[in-house]
């Protein structure tokens, strides 16, 4: 029997090998190029590279870098925000629908993925541009006189943003309220609590874990979608992905880009650690009431 199970151990080990030898060449060993890239500041006499925190210094002393890092931060706040409010009540009906209404709210929120994020991007800068759909129609109803600015602003970002990760936000949280207990709420609704306070003491705290994933998808997301980024900002808009692609691409700064890449990077997993935090201090508070 302990033969056996030695056996199947060496046999799992053989299969996670090569497994984690492609997770150590994709992903390690490019990120540690990275992070070392961000620290070389030129060459010394014997041709190796001088390590030097010149690039952070600059970076952490300039107030237009500072900006440009919160404006990617609040980008990814707003959003998920805004995917939060739309999404939790789409999954909150998903549950309740029957099933022929269930397949078509996961029809609507699948779908999006089944295209690519150049489509979906173009897509909005054809729609809020001064002859699109968004201004037409407010023009025919008579609401606007003049178009109204939304490509290339903040906000129209944050609403194509919003389209696009809009799944990641709805799925995680059908899932959690699926494996809610219905007789939890009916067992509130018996003790005499109405149907906003049921929502509210029940539905919404055991909700949690699905509001703090979809939650930190869509900011994780939000904050490096490069290309809606781009195309809806339209180059007048600077967040860290498109510094980092001016610095790298434009500039060739590679380092200093490496930089801001690392910075993004660290802000994203700041915000990741934060968040579950969170969730686990209100689902343990809430577990003692």
């Amino acid at each position: 029997m302990d033969r056996a199970l030695e056996q199947g151990d060496e046999g799992l080990k053989k299969l996670v090998l090569p497994a984690a030898g492609f997770y150590a060449v994709a992903f390690v060993l490019p990120l540690a190029a990275l992070l070392a890239q961000g620290f070389v500041g030129g060459q010394g006499r014997e041709g190796f590279p001088v390590l030097t925190l010149e690039h952070y210094r600059r970076f952490l002393g300039d107030p237009f870098n500072l900006r440009t890092l919160w404006q990617t931060v609040r980008l990814g706040l707003e959003v998920t925000a805004a995917s939060l409010a739309l999404g939790y009540p789409l999954a909150y009906l998903y549950t309740r629908a029957g099933s022929r209404a269930q397949k078509l709210i996961l029809f609507c929120v699948i779908s999006p993925l089944l295209t690519s994020a150049v489509v979906r991007s173009f897509a909005w800068v054809v729609i809020f541009a001064r002859r699109g759909l968004v201004n037409t129609g407010l023009a025919a109803l008579g609401v606007v006189d003049r178009p109204v600015e939304l490509l290339y602003t903040h906000y129209g970002v944050v609403i194509a943003l919003t389209q696009i990760q809009l799944p990641l936000m709805v799925l995680p949280l059908i899932a959690v309220l699926e494996q809610i207990d219905p007789g939890l709420e009916q067992a509130a609704r018996s003790l005499g609590a109405t149907r906003f306070a049921v929502f509210r003491e029940v539905t919404v705290p055991l909700s949690v874990p699905g509001i703090v994933a979809g939650g930190l998808l869509v900011f994780a997301n939000a904050i490096s979608a490069f290309i809606t980024q781009s195309l809806v900002g339209g180059g007048r808009l600077l967040y860290m992905p498109t510094y980092v692609y001016q610095q790298a691409v434009v500039l060739l700064n590679w380092s200093f880009a490496a930089t801001v890449s690392t910075l993004l990077l660290l802000t994203a997993l700041a915000v990741v650690w934060a968040g579950e935090r969170l969730g686990r201090r209100y689902g343990r508070g809430h577990g003692r009431r």
